[in-house]
């Protein structure tokens, strides 16, 4: 099942499941969409993989299927470059 987390990890911005500014590698790495494409220019600082939109989960399933509550913040890894 696809982790949801909370937030991204470059600045830390909260991204609830319902967000459509969250973005996600295979690995499921999580940033916010300003991080994503300025600062990572849309490659994963973790593995290198590419920067998608992350799916929503329906309302209805997150009762049964909740999102992650750990919240993963590098800000180090993802200096401008």
């Amino acid at each position: 099942m696809l982790q949801l987390r909370p937030g991204c990890e470059c600045c830390n911005k909260d991204l609830p499941p319902d967000s459509t500014d969250a973005r996600i590698c295979t690995f499921e790495c999580t940033f916010c969409s300003s991080c994503a494409e300025d600062k990572l220019k849309g490659k994963c600082p973790n593995c290198g993989g590419e920067l998608v939109t992350r799916p929503r989960r329906p309302a209805d399933k997150l009762a049964k299927f909740p999102a992650s509550v750990e919240r993963v913040y590098k800000p180090g890894g993802c200096a401008v470059g």
